[in-house]
């Protein structure tokens, strides 16, 4: 009986009032763990090129003039309000409230800094070319700035509403003086502590946020190539999210006791393309004979078990300009054949085909490889860590690849301009370094564009060349999946692929 009632007067609370009267969760409850296949590439917005760094950053230390709801409809955000007073003018009115994480006042001066410095070409920011129709971003008061465009824009709100719209602490940029920022400091509702290369990065939650919250006090993305380690660490407690998931581990986590299956349709999609100003590439020929030999219902259905909706172009169904009527190449072996006969190829060719380590991605290859050996194309697979994969594709030492684009914004021209736009070659997007004067004018007349439909014509069009061209072959929209713990809530990772962990809390 005394032990009872010893027991009854103590606690087994591990959230308990300590003697000063203050509850402090445990620090299980209050540090979110995410495994992820690779690291961060910068922490820069201004320098980062995937939506894998910027789901570091992203609505989490670095915020923009305008955000998105789960709706994925543009919010006011740092701005208030906005309104465009003419056609090449928008003004913003700015929250008064709010300071970067080391107590800066948020201002108009931190708006003008970071756009300045974004479209600085002594910077030489390889994001510069998605807002460079800004002339000048002007303080008219210390809460209320302006953008003054070259030419009139019609995607600028969800450009702003991007992580390259993110607004950068104007000390930062002093510090840092035109090299990329390593240590992030924005407004958001995590800061940053630590970033160690390879294996992790640590935010804390801002105590101090202007808005609300954040649930968890400590994150930690820990870098853990192997999926099966990734996927082990949710189902022993050692982690509470493991992303990307791939679709063999499916069935394995959703048998678990203690992790599901996480799913969402993103705005991008996967894709096959070419270096096209390479031999044997620069020949469209080649291009068509490679698009007939491939059996995409059969990968869709076999690598992918059918995960992630059949794609068309390189814009997911969900994107405006999405162009639902264009009819990607038939399985036609025989007009396969005979475009490489044409070509100067009717013995055949041998080709590299480079894929990031991801095991749907090497599935894939191996799956196109079979397939193109039918039409006499010996294809030798390439597999790359991911860091060294995007380094790859950005300096144009390949020949045809596997790669995916998830668009930041929900607009054509995000895929458009970065991934087929001249100008945008290299590391701002267009790995295949396709040049086409008419594909340039449709999409920069799409830009300025103010009418809806005339803006879904011209990006229908430019899919109608791109397609003829076979600049790329879709594989599917893509599927944002991840392996969650049963003990995590409100987790979401956006259309746009940027994890939501904001809102997460931890049983």
């Amino acid at each position: 009986m005394l032990l009872l009632f010893l027991a009854g007067c103590s606690t087994g609370d591990k959230n308990a009032s300590t003697e000063k009267g203050e509850v402090k969760a445990s620090d299980a409850e209050d540090t979110l763990i995410v495994a992820r296949l690779s690291d961060a590439e910068s922490l820069d917005h201004q320098f980062m090129s995937t939506i894998n760094a910027a789901s570091i950053t992203h609505g989490k230390i670095y915020e923009g003039l305008v955000g998105r709801d789960k709706n994925a409809e543009l919010q006011p955000l740092l701005a208030e309000s906005w309104e465009q007073l003419e056609d090449t003018v928008w003004e913003f009115k700015l929250r008064q409230d709010v300071k970067f994480h080391d107590g800066t006042e948020f201002t108009a001066e931190a708006v003008k800094a970071t756009f300045d410095r974004l479209l600085d070409p002594e910077v030489g920011s390889p994001r510069a070319g998605v807002l460079a129709m800004v002339e000048e971003v002007k303080i008219v008061e210390e809460h209320t700035v302006q953008f003054h465009l070259t030419e009139p824009y019609s995607p600028l709100l969800s450009i702003l509403a991007s992580h390259e719209g993110g607004i950068l602490n104007p000390k930062s940029i002093e510090e840092y003086s035109g090299e990329a920022i390593r240590e992030p400091n924005g407004t958001g509702p995590f800061t940053f502590e630590s970033w160690t290369p390879g294996k992790e990065i640590i935010l804390n939650r801002n105590e101090e946020y202007w808005g609300t919250p954040a649930k968890v006090g400590r994150v930690e993305f820990k870098v853990i190539p192997e999926e099966t380690t990734r996927t082990s660490m949710v189902e022993t407690g050692e982690a509470h999210i493991a992303e990307p998931l791939s679709i063999a581990q499916f069935d394995a986590v959703n048998a678990s006791q203690n992790s599901e299956v996480y799913q969402s349709e993103g705005f991008g999609t996967e894709y096959i393309t070419f270096n096209v100003s390479k031999e044997p590439f620069n020949d469209v020929r080649v291009r068509k004979a490679i698009a007939h030999a491939i059996e995409m219902d059969a990968i869709r259905k076999g690598v992918y078990n059918n995960v992630g909706g059949e794609a068309n172009s390189l814009l997911g169904s969900k994107v405006f300009g999405y162009h639902d009527g264009l009819e990607p190449y038939e399985y036609n072996l025989a007009e396969a054949k005979r475009l490489l006969s044409e070509a100067g190829y009717a013995d055949g060719l041998e080709i590299k085909l480079t894929t990031m380590d991801n095991k749907e991605r090497i599935n894939l290859a191996e799956v196109v490889q079979s397939q193109l050996k039918g039409i006499g194309i010996k294809v030798n697979i390439e597999v790359m860590e991911y860091g060294t994969f995007v380094d790859t594709t950005h300096s144009g030492n390949t020949e045809m690849f596997i790669i995916s684009w998830r668009n930041a914004t929900g607009d054509a021209d995000y895929n458009q301009y970065n991934l087929m736009h001249s100008n945008s070659q290299g590391a701002n997007g267009n790995t295949s370094f396709y040049d086409n004067p008419e594909v340039d004018q449709l999409i920069e007349e799409a830009r300025v564009e103010a009418d809806s439909d005339k803006r879904v014509e011209l990006y229908a069009k430019a899919q109608e060349i791109q397609m003829d061209e076979v600049i790329y072959i879709p594989v599917r929209v893509i599927e944002n999946v991840a392996a969650i713990s049963k003990d995590v809530s409100g987790f979401e990772i956006s259309p746009s692929g940027y994890l939501e962990i904001n809102n997460v809390s931890i049983k």
